[in-house]
């Protein structure tokens, strides 16, 4: 194997799109339909057709390539199965945009000819995510790729809905929804976000109808007012106690309202009063029912108050807020204003403030879905990792309310209703029918809604697979193995899938779910635009490589850990990949190959035993934490072997067999070497795809792509447990001489002399077997091996296990210039350590540092203080001794 097979170092940059388009070009992603292999399939969490590759998306996706990578090794028929998410509301926002920006709109160009921009829009952009998922390795079947607006998903849609509202779960009805005034669409629960507001609470008096006084209310809406048809206060209320049958005027409209006594009214919230508008929240629509209140609705969609508004007819909902509230000053209705902060809801997308409104729209009824779906969760045919979201999972589904499935946009699927203008017949079917059901008129106008984009979402798992058709890939692959995703869609997308795999299929989705955390920075603070502290997934893979990237994200998924993520510490795996080439190139250039056949006995030094004993309880705990889902604990297992036990410790002292040992003992060596460099890689590539791949192809005997390969297991390598105690042994004596060598500040070059006291001849006997290590890797003339030697005069001692080891320094080193050296470093420190305490006696710092620079000080002075302490005992080393 020739030296110019490998380069001096890596780069990225050149193997990463070659070896990619190998895999694809041999079709290494793809899945059999059928196959005598257990099957293993993983749905991806459909990126929007709009998105761009960000942290979560690379976080997500690389852990869900480390588990097909590791499971296609295992022998398992993988499926990884790709799809975008046709983002209903968020790619007609882009497509609106556009339009925006020519001059027109889409109510100008007509419905068909705007979803026909948007199918135009997606086929030019609605690529560019899968792009970025490949650039990060992804090891999916494209030619599986799946769209939810494509023919074969549009129709599992539409006979879901069909279906579901013959049984009676579909139906559609008045109710409360979220709307987005800008966006003109209904949103669900889940869509809206809750951002802290800095508002008021405006305590409003409604007089009495008959007799005088008035009853105060406070509200933060007091445009709604306009729309109370009651006001409510609590039957156990005693200060309220003497008000049934009475009624107050409406202010500024006069109009009498009843108070009614209902026990949801909280009696120690602002003033017991609560004034009821059933049709603009959803608490007072439950209220309005139980009371048979009327519903008036005051603001429409547009976000502006409609004709029963009254004289603020046409206003916008918040000037109409200001010249309400004017009007109640100068009438005296306003008794008094308090700041408030309170969470108020926000469109997911557009940031717009919601509004709620009685409006009608198609629901599914969620209660007997999410009871089937809470107890597969209970019985174990579907476990949450990490666990602790199994209550935040029953939590929900116990509290489910009535999903509102109907959106106001033209992209989606649109509802296949079809209403009669002749007899008002409502027609629920999977294709437009011939006539109406109900008088047979061809008069009939399609529902102007499209379905909630999570409702095609929902159905992921199966549809994707060739339901409602009897598909091969159906039968072979679901249930799937696992879900990978973030907790925030665990409501949005996976409960539902749950409800509707059951339902729909008669079993749960996916065996497991394992929720990942955020990506944040390296301080913890979430990741966003207006804090300029956002990592571009694609800028990282430019700087350092796809592979130092991959390995991070894996190394900091820590189960119920945010991953705090910071270009150091990519950095730092870079390295890494640094010294796995290194390493792969030392051994091509120094091992021989061709002098050692499969049959020839192997000669086992000690390194090796220990080595291959290693390499396969690595691989057990490996495969262990990937398939715990601990990622972490993967990656780090790996680091750890090929960084300092291969890499350090084994690599060196096999340098003795490679360099100075007879052609048979050179042979075995080298054999062992590359078989446990190529069991590194294997370990390694579902991590590092790239850089494994790249070495894998330049090593001898490797055949195929390192995908193809056998992940190590432990039943191929030597079990020595005498192997793994021996050879503690010796690390421990040679990294007690380097402990002291670097305490002592004995300069590299120069070799000493040492002194091992040792309590078991048998201890004695191994460390005297393998001399020469000790001399090669601490740097040692002569080694003088006892049990119960005096301790040498002027030496300095290490404890390992139950022996010492003794460096002595006569001659060695300057022991008065010794004892300068410690005492300027101690001096350098005090100093150190007294800005560090003056800082934590300070009590303005105290009160206005950030907590996390506080913690830092701390931490600094901890440090300080273990130094100060090691110099200290080394100085009164010193001083014992002269020279």
């Amino acid at each position: 194997m020739g030296k110019e097979l490998m380069d001096k170092g890596y780069e990225p940059g050149e193997v990463e799109d070659k070896w990619y388009k190998y895999w694809e070009e041999n079709n290494l992603f793809k899945a059999e339909a059928r196959s005598d292999k257990d099957p293993y399939c993983i749905v991806i969490p459909p990126p929007n057709v709009t998105g761009t590759l960000h942290m979560g998306h690379a976080l997500n996706n690389t852990l869900q390539d480390i588990l097909c990578r590791y499971k296609r090794m295992k022998g398992y028929n993988v499926l990884w199965q790709p799809g975008t998410d046709h983002a209903g509301i968020a790619t007609q926002n882009v497509v609106e945009r556009d339009l925006a920006s020519k001059g027109t709109d889409r109510h100008a160009v007509g419905r068909d000819k705007f979803v026909e921009l948007v199918w135009e829009w997606r086929k030019k952009y609605g690529g560019l995510i899968i792009n970025q998922l490949k650039r990060l390795g992804c090891s999916c079947d494209w030619s599986r790729e799946r769209f939810t607006m494509d023919e074969g998903l549009s129709r599992a849609v539409r006979e879901v809905f069909v279906s579901l509202y013959d049984e009676g779960l579909v139906y559609r009805g008045d109710y409360i929804i979220n709307w987005c005034p800008r966006c003109h669409t209904a949103l669900a629960d889940l869509e809206v976000e809750h951002h802290e507001t800095d508002s008021f609470f405006y305590y409003i008096r409604y007089p009495f109808e008959q007799g005088k006084g008035h009853l105060v209310v406070a509200t933060t809406r007091p445009e709604t007012l306009l729309g109370d048809t009651a006001v409510a206060v609590n039957p156990e209320d005693e200060r309220y106690k003497d008000l049934p049958g009475s009624h107050v005027l409406l202010p500024l409209l006069n109009k009498p309202i009843p108070v009614i006594f209902d026990k949801y009214v909280d009696k120690g919230f602002g003033t017991g009063a609560l004034k009821i508008t059933p049709a603009h929240d959803p608490n007072d629509f439950e209220i309005g029912n139980r009371h048979q209140l009327e519903r008036i609705k005051v603001i429409d969609e547009n976000g502006a108050m409609n004709e029963l508004a009254g004289p603020y007819k046409g206003m916008d909902r918040f000037e109409c807020r200001e010249k309400i509230l004017k009007d109640l000053e100068k009438t005296g209705q306003l008794e008094k204003v308090e700041a408030y902060q309170h969470a108020v809801g926000h469109c997911y997308r557009c940031k717009t403030m919601i509004e709620p409104l009685l409006s009608k729209q198609w629901f599914v009824k969620v209660g007997p879905l999410a009871k089937a779906a809470s107890q597969a969760v209970r019985d174990g045919r579907t476990r949450i990792h990490p666990a602790n979201w199994e209550g935040v999972y029953f939590q929900w589904m116990n509290n489910i309310k009535d999903w509102c499935v109907s959106r106001q946009i033209w992209w989606g699927h649109r509802i296949p209703v079809w209403y009669c203008e002749e007899c008002g017949e409502v027609n629920v079917a999977r294709e437009k029918p011939a006539g109406c059901r109900s008088c047979r008129s061809d008069s009939l106008v399609q529902e102007t809604d499209v379905l909630d984009t999570w409702f095609s979402s929902a159905l992921w798992p199966f549809s994707t697979l060739g339901w409602p058709d009897a598909a091969d890939e159906l039968e072979t692959f679901y249930p799937t193995a696992a879900l990978v995703t973030g907790f925030d869609i665990l409501f949005f997308w996976v409960a539902r899938m749950m409800m509707m795999g059951i339902h729909f299929k008669g079993d749960v989705p996916f065996r497991d779910v394992y929720i990942h955390a955020l990506v944040k920075d390296a301080e913890g603070k979430k990741m966003s635009k207006s804090k300029g502290n956002v990592i571009d997934p694609l800028v990282v893979m430019d700087e350092f490589g796809t592979d130092a990237f991959r390995f991070t994200l894996a190394a900091l998924a820590a189960q119920g850990r945010d991953v705090k993520l910071s270009e150091e510490r990519i950095l730092g795996y870079r390295h890494f990949i640094n010294k796995v080439w290194n390493s792969a190139r030392f051994v091509l250039m120094n091992v021989t190959t061709g002098e050692y056949e499969e049959g020839d006995t192997r000669i086992y030094t000690l390194p090796d035993r220990w080595i291959l004993t290693r390499l396969g309880q690595v691989s057990e705990d490996v495969s262990s934490a990937i398939d715990g889902y601990r990622f972490n604990d993967a990656a780090g297992l790996c680091y750890q072997f090929i960084w300092h036990e291969f890499c350090d410790w084994y690599l060196e002292m096999a340098k003795e067999s490679l360099y100075g040992g007879d052609g048979a003992l050179k042979a075995s060596s080298g054999a062992i070497v590359q078989e446990v460099l190529k069991a590194a890689l294997k370990l390694l590539h579902p991590f590092m795809p790239f850089v494994t791949e790249e070495i894998w192809q330049k090593l001898p005997g490797t055949g195929d792509s390192i995908m193809t390969s056998k992940f190590p297991d432990a039943s191929h390598f030597l079990n020595d447990e005498d192997a793994i105690m021996e050879m503690d042994l010796l690390m421990g004596a040679i990294t007690g001489i380097r402990n002291i060598r670097g305490e002592m500040n004995i300069p590299p070059a120069k070799r000493v002399n040492v002194v091992i006291d040792v309590t078991d001849e048998k201890e004695g006997d191994i460390l005297r077997l393998n001399l020469s290590h000790i001399q090669t890797l601490a740097k040692v003339n002569e080694v003088s091996i006892d049990s119960g030697a005096p301790k040498p005069e002027a030496s300095a001692t290490a404890v390992f296990g139950r022996n010492q080891v003794h460096v002595l320094l006569k001659g060695l080193l300057d022991f008065e210039e010794e004892r300068k050296r410690l005492r300027k470093g101690i001096k350098k420190i005090e100093k150190d350590m007294e800005v560090s305490n003056k800082k934590l006696s300070n009590q303005g710092f105290l009160e206005k540092a950030p907590a996390e620079i506080i913690a830092e000080v701390k931490e600094k002075v901890e440090i300080l203080n273990l130094k100060i302490e090691k110099l200290n005992q080394n100085l009164r080393f010193f001083e014992t001794i002269d020279n």
